[in-house]
């Protein structure tokens, strides 16, 4: 398997065709998208995912309610890797839309692919947190707090962007069929979450006052908006399960990002509740904090079931040949929200379960984060994850 999931479905558009150049030394036609940086060709919105799933082990590690030594030092290469990757990427993004036009295009139009514009706005806002919170160390505050106001600000705009844009391109170019849902449908709708959270961190920082107020209410507005989505796309990707049966093989990780918007919600009405008091009225401030609790308990105990069960799926892929697959890095970002949603639900209730549960995921995201990383690292370097994707057939086989 080439990279995250670019296998076309029935409804898919095809590829425009490269546009032809003239070799002036040699007098020969080529096709463009094939004569430079075919290396850029087939890389996709989804590798954003691999910065999501960096920037998380460091802004995770560092909001364990524990104290180990020589943890925050880790987090903070672990930050600085995040900012390299998002550098590299971002550059490697710019060279497939400038030389591959058609096949970004393609990207935008197929329904396999466009949701993962969402990872995008993730990985901005990913990196700006980690680099208020972890980076601060290396950079100070000062310029840790313009760059997180920055990347938050623009990875916000994406992030509303792509919660319209996709699925009104769902509805009006890419019509997916019947019992096609997909865990990956979630994407740009759980990007507004992670604005609300990663805002949270920047509230503090505005004036006392109606400009406080307003940064706080417009996160719990993302949050809302978010929320609401997920809670109607959901139920299709469980009736799809249920009536459909598992996904291929390549695509079973992507069960871990449902997990994306249930810990990154819990994450966000804890750090909301944080910020809170010095936003808005008592009577307010206090109801935030009440409702951290009670809505962060329910729906971590949710994300834990879907947690087995996803797991469940994967090791029963795994014994059907489940090969490496740029989906891998599902099990890190979604993992690392139900961290911090942990995390931030024992700061509230002061429950050392909770504490203890934010450990033990957080064991489960720096391996899976490893593992993740060094097959990608020998699928670059080999050139097996910047090849064409596989044929349709063999990418979408059927597990038994």
């Amino acid at each position: 398997m080439a990279i995250f999931p670019q296998t076309r479905t029935a409804q898919s558009p095809p590829a425009a065709a490269p546009l032809p150049h003239r070799d002036p030394r040699t007098g020969t036609w080529t096709r463009t998208a094939e004569r430079r940086w075919p290396s850029l060709r087939h890389i996709g919105p989804n590798w954003y995912a691999s910065v999501m799933g960096t920037a998380i082990v460091a802004s995770a590690g560092v909001a364990l309610p524990v104290d180990l030594p020589g943890l925050r030092g880790a987090c903070t290469v672990v930050w600085a890797l995040s900012a390299v990757l998002l550098a590299v990427v971002l550059a490697a993004r710019a060279g497939h839309w400038l030389h591959h036009r058609d096949q970004a295009r393609a990207h935008l139009l197929d329904p396999a692919v466009a949701p993962f514009y969402g990872c995008l706005s993730m990985a901005l806002l990913a990196v700006g947190g980690a680099t208020l919170t972890v980076g601060r160390d290396v950079v100070g505050e000062r310029a840790a707090l313009a760059v997180d106001v920055v990347l938050f600000t623009v990875g916000t705009a994406i992030a509303l962007v792509a919660a319209v844009v996709v699925p009104y391109l769902m509805v009006v170019r890419h019509r997916p069929g019947p019992g096609t849902a997909s865990p990956v449908w979630l994407l740009p709708l759980v990007a507004p979450m992670v604005s609300a959270s990663q805002g949270a961190l920047l509230v503090p920082h505005v004036a006392a006052g109606q400009g406080r107020q307003a940064l706080l209410l417009a996160c719990y507005a993302m949050f809302g908006l978010s929320l609401l989505a997920t809670l109607v796309v959901l139920p299709l990707v469980f009736a799809r399960l249920v009536h459909h049966g598992p996904l291929p093989l390549a695509l079973t990780p992507t069960l871990f990002l449902v997990l994306g918007p249930l810990g990154q919600s819990t994450t966000a009405v804890n750090q909301l509740a944080d910020v809170a008091p010095g936003a808005v009225a008592a009577p307010y401030a206090s109801a935030f904090g009440a409702f951290a609790v009670l809505y962060g308990v329910p729906v971590m105990g949710f994300a834990l079931l879907w947690l087995a069960l996803a797991g469940a799926m994967v090791i029963r892929a795994t014994r059907d040949g489940m090969g490496f697959a740029m989906t891998w890095w599902a099990f890190t970002f979604p993992v690392g929200t139900c961290v911090t949603g942990a995390a931030g639900l024992a700061r509230h209730t002061g429950l050392s379960a909770l504490t203890w549960l934010a450990v033990a995921l957080y064991v489960f995201l720096v391996a899976a984060w490893a593992v993740a990383g060094a097959r990608t690292v020998r699928g670059v370097v080999s050139g097996a994850l910047t090849a064409a994707p596989v044929p349709p057939a063999a990418a979408t086989a059927r597990t038994r």
